[in-house]
């Protein structure tokens, strides 16, 4: 069957490469003669019937732009959809509703662009019927399946750029400056800058940490004449035998745990502990923004043509993935679900003790 209209989402937290990888699909579409409707704010235009067509110069010149031109959101997912009943948060499914929507719309197929929650949600369409190509985004890199996600490259450039400033403050003032960087439930983030920066303490969620080694850690930079040294926590490190910190719960989001806090308790116990003054610094959604770098603008050009060959084939239920050097596509169903974590015997690790590096363990 030729394919006459197609259907453009970003979902989850936005990141920088996402306008490539519009830009890639809907030029490569419209080349093909098949009219491009961009959904508006992931997931919820979807559930809210809010489409828009897409023309040429809508996706000119946005190549190096960050954000999403489309919008996002990280709360709606259509097999678990937060409504307000009797002042209580209650999740339904409405897959149904957007089935309406999607053929409405005319749409003959929709390309997915978006973390391992927009994947989830995304299987659970297909299994409701939808023709859905995924394209992988994610800062945090926890994307199971693939090598690597478009977005990751500049938010570590930021992180690290961040660290290489905290750097030249906490050695004036002779502190222990701990930043908190994102990354969820996987160290990817925090490791890659934190080796990048030189960090003297890398703190992930695969490696429970030891306070009292953290703080050795600091008391021994201060006996070779090292008076400061720099943290990099990822937001989800945990201390051995304790649980991940928590900022709060959003009961209207279907992943309704927002981490955040373990900069500041391992900055408040490392002074106690020390005597050392230390500082706290969440970096925050500053990693997420910003245009991005000139590798992220490739991987999401290719991935966005690779999706788009995906949909000429009628390949459908499939998600890009980069492997071993190459741009290929595996199931979605065998992504959605997944966390992809850095593995214990991983060479950055390896590489990063052998410098000198602690990671609290």
């Amino acid at each position: 069957m030729a394919l006459k209209r197609i259907g453009i989402l970003t979902g989850g937290g936005d990141c920088p490469g996402l306008n490539a990888v519009i830009r890639a699909v809907a030029k490569n579409a419209m080349g093909a003669g098949i009219e491009v409707i961009g959904i508006e704010d992931g997931y919820l235009g979807l559930i809210e019937d809010r489409f828009c067509p897409l023309k040429r110069d809508d996706v000119s010149n946005i190549l190096t732009l960050g954000g999403t031109i489309l919008g996002s959101c990280n709360k709606a997912n259509p097999s678990s959809y937060a409504v307000r009943q009797d002042g209580k948060w209650v999740m339904k499914d409405v897959r149904d509703q957007v089935i309406k929507h999607y053929k409405k719309a005319g749409l003959d197929a929709l390309v997915v662009i978006g973390g391992d929650g927009t994947m989830s949600g995304a299987a659970k369409l297909i299994d409701a019927g939808m023709s859905i190509v995924g394209v992988p985004k994610t800062i945090d890199n926890d994307l199971w399946g693939s090598d690597v996600t478009f977005g990751h490259d500049t938010a570590v450039t930021t992180a690290s750029d961040a660290l290489d400033k905290v750097h030249t403050t906490a050695s004036s003032h002779h502190r222990v400056m701990v930043v908190e960087i994102m990354g969820r439930y996987a160290g990817w983030l925090a490791l890659n800058a934190g080796v990048a920066s030189g960090a003297d303490v890398i703190l992930i969620p695969e490696i429970a940490f030891d306070i009292e080694k953290v703080a050795a850690k600091c008391v021994e930079r201060s006996k070779i004449g090292k008076r400061f040294t720099i943290i990099a926590a990822g937001e989800g490190a945990k201390q051995a035998g304790g649980k991940m910190f928590i900022d709060h719960i959003n009961e209207a989001s279907p992943d309704p745990i927002r981490l955040g806090g373990v900069a500041k308790f391992v900055s408040d116990q490392v002074e106690k502990i020390t005597g050392i003054e230390s500082r706290s610094i969440v970096l925050g959604h500053i990693q997420r923004g910003g245009p991005p770098t000139p590798r992220d603008r490739l991987l999401a050009t290719g991935f966005g043509h690779h999706a788009m060959c995906l949909v000429h084939k009628g390949s459908f239920g499939r998600v890009v993935i980069k492997k071993n050097g190459v741009i290929d596509s595996i199931p979605i169903v065998d992504v959605a679900d997944k966390v992809r974590t850095v593995p214990l015997d991983h060479p950055m690790l390896e590489a990063a003790r052998a410098l000198g590096t602690s990671f609290g363990d």
